[in-house]
Formats: C-alpha cells, structure tokens, sequence
C-alpha cells in the first residue's frame, strides 16, 4: 500500500446518490486476484460502450481526469455487496480519497484495509463540491480533515488503527508483522502453566 498523509488534488464529482460495487467493478470482473490493471474495469459498464469504446459523456473518460485522485461522490457510495475488488479498482485507477455524506459501511472498511481514504463530510461541504467540479482540495489524513479553495476546512472521522495504516502504508498483516519482535518476547518470556 502507498502511505497516504496528505493529498492535494482536483476533484472528480461522480453525482449519482446509491452507487453499488457492482457499479463501481462489475461481478465479471471478479475473477481475478491481482490489482494490477483493475482500474481498466471501474465503473465499465458507464465508461465504456456496447463495442467497448469510451463513453465520452462519462466524467472519467473527461479531458481532465488525468492526476485527479479525489472523486466526490453521491449519498451511500459502495452499497451493496461485499467486494474488496471495488476499492482495488478506484485505487489501481489513481483514486486516493471517496468524498460523500455517506459511505456504506463494508465498503468504507474495504477501503480503509486497501489504502483508499473514505471521507465522510457534511451536507454543505459536499453541496459546495457537488457543485465546483474539478476544484483543487487538500485531504489530510494526519488532521482528519478536508481542506477547500475558499477557505472553509471539514473533519473527517477515521479510526486511530486505520490512520495509522494508511500514513505508514501497510495493510493489517503489515502491521502484525511490525510486531514480529514484541510477539516472539512475549512467547519466550510468558509464564507456562501446566
């Protein structure tokens, strides 16, 4: 996983309110237990056309989507199954933070665990990006807050464990095996009882 402190970036504003994670990576593209190249497949069935060609009204086949690693959402993003696939796909294609109201809760988990920063604003924050598309924002993970253009600056909850991981880089067995020499002394010096 990349370490994320700080990302400072233009926004991409993908309005619609419920969007499933069968939306965000189709099932048929399930199959594979790699990352690599995944991005290819997010939101496919919106990006690309019967013969697999690019829709050119869909926001990520935009002209100025290139270095944009903040896509502002609407209300519930993620819903619906449990896929670790949909965050690996925003990620794989350079998303780094999902803004929203609301994020449905497996997916905000699912996404803490593979380094994409779920952030959850309130409703004038969000109108005001929903709003300024392609706005630059500043989203610290150390001070759990996103920072806009005119000034204004929201909070964003993130669990201290999750923090962690995501400014150090490392997923859960990361941060175990960081651990390694704390486990392997309390395994010697532990009292046995019979």
């Amino acid at each position: 996983m990349e370490k994320i402190i700080r990302i400072e970036s233009k926004t991409l504003v993908l309005p619609l309110d419920d969007v499933d994670t069968d939306q965000i990576i189709p099932a048929r593209f399930l199959t594979t237990t790699t990352r690599d190249g995944i991005g290819n497949a997010l939101f496919a069935d919106w990006r690309y056309d019967a013969n697999g060609e690019p829709n050119a009204d869909f926001v990520l086949n935009g002209p100025d989507v290139a270095g944009c690693e903040v896509l502002v959402a609407g209300r519930n993003f993620g819903c619906g199954s449990s896929r670790e696939h949909a965050p690996w796909a925003l990620v794989d294609f350079g998303i780094r933070a999902v803004v929203s109201t609301a994020i449905a809760d497996i997916f905000r988990n699912n996404s803490l665990k593979n380094g994409l920063v779920p952030v959850i604003v309130d409703a004038d924050t969000h109108q005001y990006l929903l709003d300024n598309p392609g706005i630059t924002v500043i989203v610290d993970v150390k001070q759990r807050t996103l920072s806009l253009p005119d000034g204004r600056t929201a909070t964003f909850p993130i669990d201290g464990f999750s923090r962690h991981c995501i400014m150090n880089g490392i997923d859960q067995l990361g941060f175990l095996r960081q651990q390694e020499a704390a486990i392997a002394d309390f395994e010697t010096n532990r009292p046995w009882t019979p």
